[in-house]
């Protein structure tokens, strides 16, 4: 059994507000009584992209557990990579590819510098190809990026989704170890289906989406933070929990 946690959305600034939303998801997990095969963030890290923003995403986000990141629409890569990553600042997708817990996690970067919807450029597709073909039959892998490929019935997040997801649908359906697609964006947990994989949506640490039948249909930053906990079980069925932070 692998046991993941998955949050998304922490839009850190510099703010306080932001600041003890994030640390008190980061003070739950560290209270678990024991350790998640990994924690994994889909996306929008920082709010403006500044290497400040991610200095505190650094300090913020550092764990006795495995952190896995991917960039989002709000995040710029030439900051992420120097600062996150210790590496030298490029344009290019920041793609990873991480173990853990027996599994593989392929972080991939759905940005579009400049634009909020989402795409995976070529050369994180060619990327990812070559990554499942190298990765055992008998060995999970979940492929995480920001976006979200499909509709989730909110004009407010569709009109930003993922494009171009038949590429990717097409990709997937070769590879039977991808057990699950995870993502973020949407600032509300959601839960379908892609590709004939498990889709799953974090909530947002910042703030919730509020749906179109709900009183509102925008962003509210005063309900507390959530995340979720995903669990495969020896039978790669995938179970889904979303909890609120207190």
């Amino acid at each position: 059994m692998i046991v993941l946690a998955h949050l998304s959305d922490t839009h850190l600034d510099g703010s306080e507000h932001r600041a003890a939303r994030a640390k008190r998801v980061l003070d739950y997990l560290t209270d678990l009584p024991g350790p998640v095969a990994a924690v994994l963030v889909t996306g929008d890290l920082a709010d403006h992209g500044t290497p400040a923003e991610y200095e505190e995403v650094r300090k913020t986000l550092a764990s006795a557990n495995p952190v896995f990141t991917c960039p989002g629409n709000h995040d710029v890569r030439e900051s992420y990579r120097s600062v996150l990553l210790g590496e030298r600042a490029g344009g290019g997708p920041v793609n990873r590819l991480h173990h853990a817990g027996g599994a593989v996690f392929a972080m991939c970067d759905s940005s579009i510098p400049g634009r909020d919807e989402g795409y995976l450029d070529d050369e994180t597709l060619a990327w990812l190809g070559d990554a499942l073909a190298a990765t055992d039959a008998d060995t999970p892998v979940f492929v995480c990026f920001h976006h979200p490929p499909v509709r989730l019935h909110s004009p407010f997040i569709d009109g930003t989704r993922q494009r171009g997801e038949e590429r990717l649908a097409a990709l997937l359906a070769r590879y039977p170890q991808v057990v699950a697609v995870l993502c973020g964006h949407a600032h509300t947990g959601a839960a379908s289906s892609f590709a004939g994989k498990p889709l799953r949506v974090a909530p947002g640490v910042v703030s919730t989406l509020k749906l179109p039948w709900e009183h509102r249909d925008d962003l509210d930053y005063d309900l507390p933070p959530a995340i979720a906990f995903h669990v495969l079980d020896d039978d790669r069925r995938l179970t889904t929990h979303y909890r609120v932070v207190p």
